[in-house]
């Protein structure tokens, strides 16, 4: 059972293979996020991430490349102590999609996967948002 949701619009100023800068509006607030590549054989990887006033991230939503991304996040806790689940439900082009992502405590983490998951696409990027 979902505790929390938020709409998010979100787009790319650069989605290079060295790394993105994303611009993200989540309900109220919002974010200017840069993510590096991950290191050759593991998925974690740098992030940095700053509020930005919702007036100027619509502003740079005007320069992003590709197609903005509407979607619908919900919360929803983890078997395991301390973490939780991201439900992601897109909306406009990708209308039907949905994608879960858990965030681990350590790359070997093992997590019980909950009924709603299905295929594992973490090696996908046709999944990555940056590719969306």
């Amino acid at each position: 059972m979902a505790v929390a949701r938020y709409h998010i619009i979100q787009g790319y100023i650069s989605r290079e293979k060295t790394g993105t800068v994303r611009i993200r509006i989540t309900d109220d607030k919002a974010f200017l996020t840069i993510k590096g590549k991950p290191a050759a054989g593991h998925f974690a990887r740098y992030e940095w991430e700053k509020e930005i006033d919702v007036t100027e991230a619509t502003e740079l939503l005007q320069l992003c490349q590709g197609t903005i991304i509407d979607k619908t996040r919900w919360i929803v806790p983890a078997a395991e102590e301390g973490l939780k689940w991201e439900v992601d439900e897109f909306h406009g082009k990708h209308d039907g999609l949905v994608v879960a992502e858990i965030e681990l405590l350590h790359e070997d983490q093992v997590v019980e996967l909950p009924c709603f998951v299905g295929k594992e696409v973490t090696d996908d990027p046709r999944y990555y948002n940056a590719n969306m």
